[in-house]
């Protein structure tokens, strides 16, 4: 599973990254605004910086709603770094734009999908990335990992090779329970990745590890 971190917070990105397992990051303009980043030149530059600190694929959305302007955009984000993916709406236009960039070889995650329908819709379209939200639908007493399953029943059927990107993704049971269904990779806090590395056995083992060394070595 790949691990992406959903933000556009340059410290929070580059913790991340130290910590060696990063493979990605996902943001939307409603992370940019979040980080007080506006107006068009800084938001480009800043998917620059993103891209600049991680390895792994970067998700840059479009902001037009028409298919035109998802084209204007989207090549202009393609045409920012190498590893940036266009990040596409789950609509008429985005799935038209998604196989548009399909065609010419951009990578693209189309996005806010609440349905196992759509996520077919995407992979037909070529899509690189789906992303099922997860945690909105929990939001509204639906099983978002009852999702998961059903895109990736979908996907092994018929070989689609989109890969399912669990989003919405709120915490560490989220990211396990994702694993276990066979999500390709999830998006989420680094709250959430850190709660993969707690148990108190082993907060309990070390203690007494140190302390046993530290009665043996005195």
């Amino acid at each position: 599973m790949k691990f992406f971190i959903d933000t556009a917070n340059l410290a929070q990105i580059k913790e991340a990254q130290s910590l060696g397992v990063l493979d990605g990051v996902t943001t939307n303009p409603s992370l940019m605004a979040k980080e007080g980043i506006t107006g068009k030149n800084n938001i480009l530059k800043h998917y620059v910086d993103i891209c600049n600190l991680v390895d792994g694929d970067v998700s840059a959305e479009v902001n037009a709603l028409d298919f035109e302007g998802m084209i204007k955009e989207g090549e202009e984000l393609a045409d920012l770094h190498e590893q940036i993916v266009v990040k596409l709406p789950m609509t008429k236009e985005g799935v038209q734009a998604a196989k548009y960039f399909s065609d010419k070889g951009i990578r693209t995650n189309v996005t806010l999908v609440f349905s196992a329908g759509q996520a077919l819709l995407a992979a037909k379209a070529g899509a690189t990335y789906v992303s099922p939200f997860i945690g909105r639908l929990d939001d509204v007493s639906t099983d978002g990992l009852a999702l998961i399953e059903e895109i990736r029943q979908i996907y092994d059927n018929y070989g689609f090779e989109t890969q399912i990107l669990a989003a919405s993704v709120r915490h560490t049971m989220h990211i396990m329970n994702c694993a276990k269904i066979g999500a390709d990779v999830m998006t989420g806090p680094l709250s959430a990745i850190y709660g993969l590395l707690k148990h108190p056995l082993t907060d309990i083992g070390l203690a007494q590890f140190v302390a046993d060394f530290e009665k043996g070595n005195k």
